[in-house]
């Protein structure tokens, strides 16, 4: 994109009735009219470079809707993980965006933009332990396999929806729209690890038409949009304990996963560049645990 367009074009999404459009993807995406479904998964396919080979099935006749094709699964052993307990893995397919430390409560967007990590959390009590401690952000585009997945063994312990709005999450936009992370409507997961605790925040996106996690089923979109706050027990039955690499939520079309550790993981090694490519369950960050 000419870099003469983008203010333009995110100017123009500041009108548009993000929620609206949204709810009529939302619809075309659960659409079960074969000829239709089946000419979107195949248009897609081709405009965005989509490795069929790698899915589990390559079958267009095979997805009931396309919002099917696009969460669906991939084949065994298409993500090999990394098992090394001291490094975390991507916890999804994108684009390392961002990376670095939170500093002074803040994460880097883009050049020369920054978010409160607070807000982005939505003031959670515990935001502040993680000022400090490592951030990375991912851009998933509508290519990428979109399954979210668990960085390392975790708990959860609590979630937080934040409803917002739906700006685009695309490049173009996180350089020229303030604190949009912490704009956009999102759903914040706190989970205890052995490495203490960790921050994985699901980021709704214009055309993003659903947010689902594995043990709550789909998260948006809601009619009550109002934030709310879920608790889980951290131990018996109702506890939520995923082990790494285990599928923890989906998007229902692209969008962005930001996750952050402690401040006393300050001192570890980043295993990515910006703007490499990543793949769920390659390394990304090797701990060190300051003493």
């Amino acid at each position: 994109m000419s870099p003469m367009l983008e203010p333009g074009l995110a100017a123009l999404q500041r009108i548009l009735p993000h929620h609206a459009l949204s709810r009529l993807v939302f619809w075309l995406m659960r659409c079960r009219y074969r000829p239709l479904k089946n000419a979107l998964i195949r248009l897609l396919s081709r405009v965005f470079h989509i490795n069929l080979e790698e899915a589990a099935s390559a079958n267009p006749d095979d997805y009931p809707h396309f919002n099917a094709f696009f969460t669906r699964a991939l084949k065994d052993g298409a993500r090999p993980l990394n098992t090394d307990p001291a490094v975390w893995v991507s916890p999804a397919d994108g684009t390392l965006s961002e990376h670095g430390l939170l500093q002074q409560g803040q994460a880097l967007q883009a050049k020369g933009r920054h978010y409160s990590f607070a807000a982005l959390c939505g003031h959670a009590p515990w935001a502040d332990a993680f000022h400090g401690g490592p951030f990375a952000t991912i851009y998933l585009s509508p290519r990428d396999y979109h399954r979210v997945h668990m960085p390392c063994d975790g708990v959860l312990k609590e979630t937080r929806y934040i409803p917002g709005r739906l700006f685009s999450v695309a490049p173009y936009t996180t350089r020229h729209i303030d604190r949009l992370f912490a704009r956009n409507e999102r759903l914040v997961c706190l989970f205890d690890t052995e490495h203490g605790p960790l921050v994985l925040v699901m980021v709704g996106a214009m055309l993003v038409s659903g947010i689902e996690t594995v043990w709550e089923g789909v998260i948006t979109p809601r009619v009550d949009k109002t934030p709310h706050t879920r608790r889980y027990s951290e131990t018996g039955e109702k506890q939520v304990a995923l082990k790494k690499g285990e599928e923890l939520g989906r998007f229902n079309m692209g969008s962005t996963v930001i996750l952050a550790g402690p401040d006393n993981l300050a001192e570890s090694q980043w295993l990515k560049e910006n703007g490499q490519p990543l793949r769920m369950g390659e390394g990304l960050l090797h701990i060190h645990t300051a003493s």
